[in-house]
């Protein structure tokens, strides 16, 4: 069940990616559940709702998070890590 939920390495692994997009942590929305593959969603304004998945480790979905800010349409700012 534990694993079902989000910590706080979940967050920060989150952070490490949005930080780099410039995105206001205040923008973030964070269910604490965690579902399927995860999802990335735009909302209205500035906001962006993350689910973190439960299928897939969060550190092997850094990678999927990073391009799917790209695809809605933010941008890095600057220092962005090369994932293999």
């Amino acid at each position: 069940m534990i694993e079902e939920i989000i910590g706080m390495e979940d967050m920060n692994a989150i952070y490490e990616i949005t930080d780099r997009f410039s995105i206001d942590r205040e923008m973030i929305s964070v269910p604490l559940e965690k579902v399927g593959a995860g999802t990335i969603e735009r909302r209205p304004g500035e906001a962006v709702e993350i689910t973190v998945p439960l299928t897939i480790p969060i550190r092997e979905w850094l990678p999927i998070l990073e391009r799917e800010l790209k695809y809605l349409g933010y941008e890095a700012n600057g220092y962005e890590e090369e994932w293999e």
